[in-house]
């Protein structure tokens, strides 16, 4: 399967179900009042990490999701069903972005781990709910909300036990499949692994994943090579095992091998530096003083603090001792459990946070726009072509003073004022005597849901 760690989807919620406007008519039963029924809830889009998965490779054949649509209400007091809910599961390690602010969303780590990022549309009530003591025939129903669409960009950031590192060609794919099950591309040139190979190593009743991370080059924290692409998949690794070339004989080239390394991870994390690590010299089979190699390599680590070892991938010398001390490395050092990370959106941000009336002049004749998220909501859920709607929707405008706010900004009768798509005559009722500066701090932010008597005028 093709290695894909990054991916972009377009995610849309259901929309909710219309309300019902109908009334009890049976016979031997007059005046049976309303009995329409609400409208489903549309189903709302997850996402959750899944350990069945690895790439993010699915996403390249399907890129938009949808959940279901709830259901329309009907007579007699029936409820329209909910729609389905839409879940996508990613591999664990996969942090989700919204594409357009490119503000991360969440961070899911462990099996399970689940976000939601579309909310469902919420279903209409229908006229049996607005029955009161007062108002015991309304004819009035609500539209469905409309479902949440968003953009995001997923990506992966593998979970592995073990990373191998090195410069091009230093052998790490073929000591991945000394060490474990794995069978990865090896050959003779530089950047032969293109992307990250997974080996499973089983030890006890866990398993041990080691990651062969793509040969990183002087720079790659500045996207040369194949840089960034892949120096993120070493973040989540608890031990990192640097594989030097030591073919050439040259202590100085197998010191500059293991400088540029450790340059590029200071200059993309610096805490990487801190990671646990050893030291490996490959292609011991290809030296003809084994002596001298043996003494060269273990001076020049053994001043860094660092645990060193000499293997051949290809003959297999030192592999089953580099194993030993990776095993009781990750016996003494836990996995750490890891933890769901929901990061702060704009949404959120904005929970709480009381919403003023704003009067925008729009350019040239196009009249003017109402900014409130109640008011916009209010023209989207409300159907105009009952009568009781515009009653009730200018009651609205009455109580967030829309009048007097257009009429503060130079609104005239006729103008065309527009809340969200729906645009409107300006018709005030005052007399222009009676007009009164528009006050922002007045403001009153209850839900929507009052009735009025007045015809519509903005």
């Amino acid at each position: 399967m093709q290695f894909i760690d990054e991916a972009q989807l377009s995610v849309r919620a259901g929309q909710g179900g219309d309300g019902c406007l109908s009334f009890r008519r049976e016979k031997y039963i007059p005046r049976g009042g309303p009995d329409g029924g609400n409208g489903g809830h549309g189903g709302s889009v997850f996402i959750e990490a899944s350990p069945a998965l690895h790439t993010l490779a699915d996403f390249e054949y399907q890129r938009h999701y949808r959940a279901e649509d709830g259901d329309h209400g009907r007579g007699k007091n029936q409820h329209g069903r909910r729609g389905d809910d839409c879940v996508i599961h990613v591999p664990c390690g996969t942090v989700i972005y919204d594409r357009r602010s490119e503000t991360p969303l969440a961070d899911l780590v462990e099996p399970g781990d689940r976000l939601l990022v579309a909310r469902g549309g919420r279903g209409g009530r229908g006229n049996a709910h607005f029955a009161n003591a007062v108002r015991k025939a309304p004819r009035f129903a609500e539209r469905g909300g409309v479902g949440v669409e968003v953009e995001l960009r997923c990506e992966l950031k593998l979970i592995a036990d073990v990373g191998l590192v090195g410069m091009p060609n230093a052998g790490k794919s073929s000591l991945l499949a000394a060490m474990s099950n794995a069978q990865p591309k090896i050959a003779s040139y530089p950047f032969t692994t293109l992307s990250p190979n997974l080996g499973i190593v089983s030890v006890d009743d866990d398993r041990i994943v080691l990651a062969d991370i793509p040969g990183l080059i002087e720079g790659a924290h500045d996207n040369c090579g194949l840089g960034l692409a892949f120096l993120r998949h070493v973040e989540r690794t608890r031990l990192l095992l640097y594989v030097i070339d030591v073919s050439s004989g040259d202590p100085k080239e197998w010191r500059s091998q293991w400088d540029i390394l450790r340059r590029e991870f200071a200059a993309y994390d610096p805490s990487l530096l801190e990671r646990p690590h050893m030291v490996l010299g490959n292609k011991i089979d290809l030296t003809s003083d084994r002596s001298l190699l043996e003494e060269g390599f273990f001076e020049i680590f053994r001043a860094t603090g660092t645990q060193a070892f000499l293997v051949s991938a290809l003959s297999g010398e030192g592999v089953d001792a580099l194993l030993h001390a990776v095993i009781a490395f990750v016996r003494h050092h836990p996995r750490p459990r890891g933890q769901t990370r929901f990061f702060s959106s704009a949404d959120s941000l904005n929970e709480g946070i009381p919403y003023s009336l704003e009067v925008v002049r729009l350019p040239g004749r196009d009249g003017f726009r109402l900014l409130h998220p109640h008011l916009e909501r209010a023209v989207r859920r409300f159907d105009f072509n009952q009568d009781e709607a515009v009653h009730r929707f200018n009651n609205l405008l009455r109580k967030y003073r829309a009048e007097q706010a257009l009429a503060a900004s130079g609104a005239k009768e006729g103008d065309t004022v527009w809340i969200g798509d729906t645009g409107f005559n300006f018709e005030p009722e005052r007399a222009k005597s009676d007009a009164r500066p528009y006050d922002s701090s007045k403001k009153d932010d209850r839900e929507p849901g009052d009735d009025g008597e007045e015809r519509l005028s903005v």
